[in-house]
């Protein structure tokens, strides 16, 4: 049985990165008030009460919000207060500016006892989120499996919405009894109604796979279960592909979605473009009829990616789009997720910041033909 492969957008070194620097940020920010505090106190008791930072005190359980709970955030204020008494006691400090000190480090400290509270019930309601998020990502975008037939694959999704890891992009691999049938598309929008969008096309599609006897009977299901739903103002691009083990040909519907990468074994790239442009799914009553199906050769040592326009519409600081085909080298890995994996960091380096759109990308490699299991010899017994 194939193992799946992980989820890179979910499951990446750039997510350890993340969370790493994260753990230095609350790190640094536990320090600062204890921090502050101490610089106060230094500055005050060098220069005196003529200067008047001592209500600077108050900086200290301020910080304190940022990352404690209301515990942490009432030690703070507790410390900077005793800390202001003593300067006061220290300096001679008349009663009156001690008294406007210390109210002001109670109120501070307080304000940020509140703010503390609201925060940690903030936290946990978007912890909430990314739990649902996840889990709903791997329902809805499941990991496809390693091997499927004479194909090895790999997939990477990188979602544009960073809280919640899923968005409006969808994939899918069937082992159909006709061979391997493959989705890969962009729904037309993005929240909660693409989501809800992206889980009935893969629906359908699941279903439709195993059921029609080709890609024009499972996109015409593809087609009734969008239109039952979509209002005539959403739509869906989408590439579906079959490949079948004893046919050295991939055969691709196209969609209106970005034409597929082919790389040959000898290192030629070349875009499985359609003969005929016709409109998203979703779209079938404003006409054309839809797409005629095309065969692309695809034989051991040959790989086909499948993308969004994520990917290819990603922009880099000076509004260049990320050059596809001048990657391809990055595929070069024997390993299928490594090789997707090098392609997808180059990705997020040339756009050098969150990404404005979902980026999804499925590779396909033809493997060589196993040799035939000879059942005389000691091996097959």
């Amino acid at each position: 049985m194939p193992v799946p492969n992980r989820l890179s957008g979910l499951f990446s070194p750039r997510r350890g990165r993340r969370r790493a620097a994260g753990a230095r940020t609350a790190t640094a920010l536990a320090v600062l008030p204890f921090l502050v505090m101490f610089i106060v106190t230094v500055v005050d008791a060098v220069t005196g009460p003529e200067q008047g930072f001592l209500p600077l005190m108050a900086v200290g359980p301020a910080f304190a919000s940022l990352t404690g709970g209301v515990r942490r955030t009432l030690i703070v204020g507790l410390t900077a207060l005793v800390l202001a008494i003593a300067l006061a006691v220290y300096n001679d400090l008349e009663l009156t500016r001690a008294y406007v000190t210390c109210g002001s480090i109670a109120g501070v400290t307080a304000a940020s006892a509140l703010a503390s509270v609201g925060r940690r019930r903030r936290e946990k309601e978007l912890a909430s989120m990314r739990s649902v998020a996840e889990v709903a990502q791997r329902v809805l975008l499941r990991p496809v499996p390693r091997r499927a037939a004479h194909m090895r694959m790999a997939v990477s999704y990188t979602s544009a919405m960073a809280a919640a890891h899923i968005g409006g992009d969808l994939y899918e691999v069937v082992n159909a009894p006709t061979g391997v049938r493959v989705i890969i598309g962009d729904v037309q929008g993005k929240g909660l109604e693409a989501v809800e969008t992206a889980a009935l096309v893969l629906g359908a599609f699941r279903e439709a796979a195993h059921d029609e006897k080709d890609l024009q009977g499972v996109s015409a299901r593809l087609e009734k279960a969008l239109n039952r739903r979509l209002s005539g103002e959403e739509f869906v691009t989408a590439v579906l592909a079959e490949a079948n083990p004893d046919e050295p040909t991939v055969t691709l519907l196209n969609y209106g979605h970005p034409a597929p990468l082919v790389i040959r074994a000898n290192g030629e790239i070349e875009f499985a473009e359609p003969e005929d442009h016709v409109p998203p799914l979703g779209l079938a009553a404003l006409g054309p009829e839809g797409p005629s199906p095309y065969g692309v050769t695809f034989q051991p040592g040959d790989q086909i990616l499948l993308y969004t326009d994520g990917v290819v519409e990603a922009r880099d600081h000076g509004g260049a789009f990320y050059p596809l085909a001048d990657r391809v080298s990055l595929l070069k890995d024997d390993d299928p997720e490594a090789a997707l994996e090098a392609l997808r960091r180059d990705l997020i380096l040339h756009i050098d910041g969150p990404p404005k759109d979902d980026a999804a990308m499925l590779l396909l490699r033809c493997r060589d033909p196993e040799p035939p299991t000879d059942s005389s010899s000691p091996q097959a017994l």
